[in-house]
């Protein structure tokens, strides 16, 4: 087990030799197992049983979202996206961001921590900074959506979008999407749609947008 595993089971739980317990592998598939060394940095265990889970969801949920000035809100959104159920998530580097770097390595474990807490096998893809031109030119097997503030026409998320859809879905900046960058992710198939009559947050947008997706397919 990873040192820091190991030391959670062996220092927090107090575990032993012998006792079981349920690992996963994030990557789909679940382990029952029996802890055969009990070390507090190298901990080993036997495998007993291993099965994968059932797919939890039917469509591919992708979310590509500008990271907030206060990283705490953008750690809020991967926490309760991965609880919610999402596939991907990817950092945008916006003209109007903020924050223009994360550490990846935090996020990681928080989308682990959480993917843990709430019962699933598989932790969401985490994508570092990504440049926006070059991300909005990049192949999606799905409908594209851009969700902005500028005035137009933008019929509602739950409106547009059918269940069973793949989604890959743009959240911007505190200072929202240029209007170059709305134009440009027009031109590359994003569809504009409107999250609400009120103005959000964007890790408050990005996570409305994650559970209406989810909303809509149950």
């Amino acid at each position: 087990m990873p040192e820091e595993e190991a030391g959670h089971c062996i220092r927090v739980l107090r575990l032993t030799e012998g006792d079981e317990i349920l690992l996963t592998d994030g990557q789909g598939s679940f382990y029952k197992a029996a802890i055969s060394r009990a070390h507090p940095k190298h901990c080993e265990v036997n495998i007993l049983e291993t099965w994968k889970q059932p797919a939890l969801w039917n469509f591919n949920l992708h979310i590509a979202v500008a990271p907030t000035k206060n990283m705490d809100r953008m750690e809020w959104f991967a926490e309760k996206a991965t609880e919610i159920g999402i596939d991907r998530i990817t950092c945008l580097n916006c003209r109007f961001s903020e924050r223009k770097e994360i550490k990846p390595a935090r996020l990681e474990k928080i989308l682990i921590s959480a993917m843990k807490q709430s019962q699933k096998a598989i932790v969401p893809k985490l994508d570092g900074m990504t440049d926006f031109k070059s991300f909005i030119s990049a192949p999606f097997d799905g409908r594209k959506f851009i969700a902005h503030c500028e005035e137009g026409e933008k019929p509602l998320l739950k409106k547009t979008y059918r269940a069973g859809e793949n989604a890959l879905i743009l959240i911007g900046p505190e200072g929202d999407f240029s209007p170059e960058e709305i134009e440009l992710a027009r031109k590359n198939g994003f569809e504009p749609i409107s999250l609400g009559e009120s103005r959000l947050r964007t890790e408050t947008a990005a996570l409305v947008a994650c559970h209406t997706i989810h909303i809509l397919n149950q």
